[in-house]
Formats: structure tokens, sequence, C-alpha cells
């Protein structure tokens, strides 16, 4: 995303936050395509992920104020808040819905708009982010990689790995620390 449309993203989310609701409809139409294929790449289903949606926006509307263009991205912030949402009703969903087969079937679906990290990549910030990745260990990079960027939940990755989900969420708490420590730097 330029920096223009991050600046102007981040203006209508500062006028959500003063209660507009011109604005939110602007955030919408801006982001609505995007957090739907995040939402729908977790659920893989096209009902859920409206649903999951519908919420996101609802909380984009309670919580615009806590959003600070210092610390993330527009889009970052709002994919985050998506990513979480659809991963709380895959796991309200129970566990038959939550098959991994299902998650790599997901990625196969269409959203032709960048995700999280090719926006990244795009901005200044990227090469930043990506050496400091660099210097993780490659299971925490991966892990993080997986679920930050990837829309993978921690027990997904877990199970992927091998490892017991206390494990999986130990190593990637250790590796953002050690990816925020080097991006304060």
């Amino acid at each position: 995303m330029p920096n223009t449309s991050r600046d102007h993203l981040a203006r209508r989310l500062n006028a959500v936050a003063e209660g507009d609701r011109e604005a939110l409809r602007d955030v919408y139409d801006l982001t609505s395509a995007k957090l739907f294929g995040v939402c729908l790449r977790i659920l893989n289903d096209r009902v859920e992920a409206e649903d999951v949606l519908q919420d996101v926006y609802v909380t984009v509307w309670h919580k615009a104020g806590r959003f600070d263009a210092e610390r993330a991205s527009p889009i970052t912030w709002l994919a985050t808040i998506a990513r979480n949402r659809a991963i709380d009703r895959l796991r309200a969903l129970g566990p038959a819905r939550a098959v991994a087969s299902d998650l790599d079937a997901a990625e196969a679906v269409a959203d032709e708009t960048p995700d999280a990290l090719a926006q990244l990549e795009a901005s200044d910030e990227a090469a930043r982010l990506k050496s400091c990745l660099e210097e993780l260990e490659g299971r925490a990079r991966s892990a993080i990689l997986g679920a930050f960027f990837g829309g993978r939940t921690y027990d997904d990755l877990a199970c992927e790995a091998g490892v017991p989900l206390g494990t999986m969420k130990s190593t990637i708490r250790r590796g953002l620390i050690r990816l925020k420590g080097c991006l304060g730097e």
C-alpha cells in the first residue's frame, strides 16, 4: 500500500474513532476485499467468513481509537483483527472444522490483493523487518511467518512441527520478543 493510501486509511480510521460513520464506510470500501480474503483463507467457508467480516467492522467501529499509526500500518492492524476474529470463530466451530487439509485448501482461494507480507515488502519497513526475521532461529521465524502472515493457528503450527501447543506458543513468544528488540534498535 503506497504511503498516500496508507496515510489516507490512517486518517479515515482516526475519523472512525471520532464516530464518523462515513469514514467507516470508506474504511470498509478500501479494505473489505482484503479482509474477507483473510477470513476466507482461515475459515474456508464463505458464510462464516462473511459473518466474521461483519464482526471485524463492528470491532473497528468500537476500537478504532486504539489504532496507532506509529505501531502498525492501518492494513496490518485491520488484518490482525480479521485474523484473530477468524481464528476465534474457527475455534468456536470446534475441532471438526479445524482440519489442516481444509486450511490448506483455503490457500487456493483467489485473492488478487497483496497479502500483509507483500504490502510490507513494498514499504521501507520491509528491509528492516526482513533483516530482523533472518536473525531469528529458523523454527521461530517459520512459526511467526505462518501465524502472522499466513493466518495459521498456533495449534496447526504445533501439529505440523510435531511439538506440544505450549512449546509452539513459547517459541513464537520468544521469537516475537527478539523481533521486537531487533526492530526497536
